[in-house]
């Protein structure tokens, strides 16, 4: 295991504590817990953040998501293990992900309607960039 590089929670504690904040509220979203904890872990495989893999793999185990479902987490355009719902969830938080290479079109976008309200999508968005903020404060800092 890699030494922290830098305590950025003590460092930089209002920002750190803005994040945590952040994700205290999303815990709460209609979007639901399983949901939510699947996109964080989809996102985490895709920045390779072994700590959130872990921490997200286990919070959903905890909410009896089945292992094979976690399983195919990375080929979920093709498993049989994701629904309508779920797809255009992770199919969101993947182009937000690589926002620098692929946008955020339309196609993509459109979709979230028929089976989110708006203030699901927007909670989704923040999601998506609040994952994407701790992994890359977990990996740029060997947490």
């Amino acid at each position: 295991m890699s030494q922290l590089r830098l305590p950025f929670p003590s460092l930089s504690p209002a920002a750190y504590q803005g994040l945590l904040a952040t994700n205290t509220a999303l815990a709460t979203s209609p979007l639901g817990l399983p949901l939510l904890e699947l996109v964080y872990l989809r996102i985490s495989q895709i920045n390779g953040c072994a700590f959130c893999l872990g921490t997200h793999s286990q919070t959903l185990r905890e909410c009896e998501v089945p292992q094979e479902k976690l399983d195919c987490l990375a080929g979920w355009r093709i498993s049989e293990h994701f629904n309508e719902r779920e797809r255009a969830a992770l199919a969101w938080v993947e182009t937000l992900t690589y926002i620098s290479e692929k946008g955020a079109p339309d196609e993509l976008y459109d979709p979230l309607k028929t089976h989110f309200s708006d203030a699901e999508i927007s909670d989704l968005t923040l999601a998506a960039a609040l994952m994407n903020a701790f992994n890359r404060l977990a990996v740029g800092m060997n947490l």
